[in-house]
């Protein structure tokens, strides 16, 4: 199972009563909306206090700002505009709360694996502190007010990030996205709405907030997953034993060992590649975890955050295959 589902998500979307939605504050608005925010979680009666560094948005470089997407801290377009916006970091970098991006508070907690559950059970517990020192935005019929009304209820997506190669060869994404809307779900790429699957990896979660409850949307959204691992699993035996997908692996594995050049997106494809034969033990030489955390370290962003400078797009290509070469 783990070796399908990468990652879990649980995220919340808060907003403060008797201040406007974000869309409709100007940056001294969202200043203090920033401040009052800040202010509550280092108040909040809990150790977690001592665990958060904020950073504003508008302080940090460019690089440190898609580093943050890339390790699926923040959405692209929270860092696109950094006036009167923050976010609040635990130091393992397993929770984010971005400040003023659709909505005041986009608090979302981040765990290896697919541990829907205990990520719902820590984010449950910080909204709670919060909503002690914080009056949220509430409405009996509609749940928690939100600026899209899509969020309005709960406001919590529930989220899992899927290795899907063998569903994806056999290009059976469209019909099963086409399914999954029927069921109140969506499959997106990589980096969520609006981008492009990265290396067979998806995000799958829910859409429907209003008028069901936070474990209702959780045990649906556990129980399609179930699914798609399950049919993910049985395209792969389907296609496992083939000497051209044993082929296309083991190539893979001998070019990321030996490139002088890799840029990001054939990265992404050959780990994608070598995932998948590890997972259905054509591989026995690299671990799930290895490739994981090089699927992380080689983003561009995170690469130039790491070293300190920029770099340019070629000497990037060099630096990754570097590091492609020395890790495997």
């Amino acid at each position: 199972m783990s070796n399908v589902v990468m990652l879990t998500r649980i995220r919340l979307a808060r907003n403060l009563k008797n201040y406007p939605f974000p869309c409709r504050l100007n940056t001294a608005g969202k200043n203090e909306v920033c401040e009052k925010i800040i202010s509550a979680v280092k108040n909040c009666n809990s150790p977690l206090a001592d665990d958060l560094e904020v950073f504003y948005i508008k302080d940090l470089t460019e690089p440190q700002r898609i580093a943050l997407v890339e390790k699926h801290l923040a959405s692209p377009e929270f860092v696109s505009d950094p006036s009167g916006r923050a976010i609040i970091l635990s130091k393992d970098r397993t929770m984010s709360i971005m400040l003023n991006e659709e909505d005041h508070i986009r608090l979302q907690i981040l765990k290896k694996g697919f541990d829907l559950e205990a990520a719902y059970d820590i984010a449950d517990k910080l909204d709670t502190l919060l909503d002690e020192n914080l009056e949220f935005a509430f409405d009996e019929k509609l749940g928690f007010l939100t600026q899209c009304p899509t969020n309005l209820g709960t406001g919590m997506r529930a989220s899992i990030m899927l290795h899907l190669p063998a569903l994806k060869h056999s290009n059976a994404i469209s019909r099963i996205a086409g399914n999954l809307q029927k069921l109140g779900l969506t499959i997106r790429g990589t980096y969520g709405e609006g981008s492009e699957p990265k290396g067979a990896m998806y995000q799958l979660s829910n859409q429907v907030t209003l008028g069901i409850s936070e474990k209702s949307a959780i045990e649906n959204l556990k129980n399609i997953a179930n699914q798609l691992v399950s049919q993910e699993l049985q395209a792969q035996r389907r296609i496992a034993d083939s000497i051209e997908v044993q082929d296309k692996i083991s190539r893979s594995l001998g070019v990321l060992k030996s490139a002088k050049l890799m840029t990001c997106d054939e990265a992404m494809e050959l780990l994608s590649n070598v995932r998948f034969g590890i997972t259905t033990e054509v591989l026995d030489t690299v671990s799930i975890d290895t490739v994981d955390w090089l699927i992380n370290d080689i983003q561009p962003a995170t690469m130039m955050v790491e070293k300190g400078e920029k770099i340019a797009p070629r000497d990037r290509d060099i630096l990754r295959a570097t590091i492609l070469r020395e890790r495997l």
